[in-house]
């Protein structure tokens, strides 16, 4: 799921943070040139070795990638450390072979990203479908992973059959109702308050916001096989789960049952739609950074 600019938001407006330096980069993993952008502000840098462990983050289902995702929050955590955002195959930035996606091919990715980007352990952040994609990470490298933050995620879709049948809704109104794509993201992504509180004019300026483009059909695609079981007995990271209460793709249940499968996580609930980072800015950002810096 991704996120649009609201222009009438209904939550406290979030802390004005410095812009930080945005440096691209690209590297090759496999078939595919995976785009990743470097955000540091004018106290931090990726050289900087004092600085706290770079924070990468996963985005969710959407061709729009880190940027739909990312782009608002990205420089609330940049006062004390680099924030890495890869965009992943799928996403209109990388460029691939168009085939069939998976969590480690994805996974794969990310782990190409964090090496090119200096190979040091780094505090990685899941959402949506971002949360499966980095299980598998934390799981196949724990080398690389110091602490590990999922967000409204799930680990398996067959026999969950809201989700099955959610995802296939998806993908049948991307091929043939496009419009109707649209606004099924939007009403699930969002909450019923916050959907009223911006109103038709937001509402409505939000239904094109994730349209169902090729990259993201094959995200689609990829949440209906994602199965991460076998993985979560073997995070060794210290790791934090967010469930958002009010979420209507993946509802909170998941979370919950995610954090269960992970010994000795930890568990949060912020009373959100799916697009917490959205909704609640500042309770998520508050969240990921108390348990980030502990």
């Amino acid at each position: 799921m991704t996120t649009a600019t609201v222009t009438t938001p209904v939550t406290t407006p979030a802390a004005t943070v410095t812009t930080p330096a945005v440096t691209p980069a690209t590297v090759t993993v496999g078939t595919a040139r995976v785009h990743y952008d470097v955000h540091a502000s004018r106290h931090t840098s990726p050289e900087d070795t004092s600085a706290a462990p770079a924070l990468l983050l996963v985005h969710g289902t959407g061709s729009g990638g880190a940027v739909i995702n990312w782009g608002r929050t990205a420089p609330r955590f940049t006062s004390s450390r680099t924030v890495i955002t890869p965009d992943l195959s799928g996403a209109d930035r990388t460029v691939d072979d168009g085939g069939e996606l998976t969590v480690e091919g994805l996974a794969a990715q990310v782990i190409g990203v964090v090496e090119d980007a200096g190979g040091a352990p780094v505090d990685l952040l899941g959402f949506s479908m971002g949360a499966p994609v980095a299980v598998a990470v934390a799981a196949l490298r724990p080398d690389l992973v110091r602490r590990l933050v999922l967000v409204a995620g799930w680990a398996h879709t067959e026999g969950d059959e809201y989700l099955r049948n959610l995802f296939t809704l998806w993908e049948r109104l991307g091929e043939h109702d496009p419009a109707g794509f649209g606004r099924s993201v939007t009403m699930t992504g969002f909450s019923r308050g916050f959907l009223n509180g911006v109103g038709r004019e937001g509402v409505e300026a939000l239904i094109p916001n994730m349209p169902p483009t090729p990259g993201t059909l094959r995200h689609v695609a990829l949440d209906l096989g994602v199965d991460v079981r076998a993985l979560l007995p073997r995070i060794t990271a210290p790791a934090l789960v967010v469930g958002c209460t009010r979420d209507a793709t993946v509802p909170v249940e998941n979370s919950r049952e995610l954090a269960a499968a992970i010994g000795g996580s930890a568990y949060a609930e912020i009373d959100a739609g799916h697009v917490v980072f959205f909704e609640k800015e500042d309770e998520f950002v508050r969240t990921v950074t108390d348990f980030l810096d502990a």
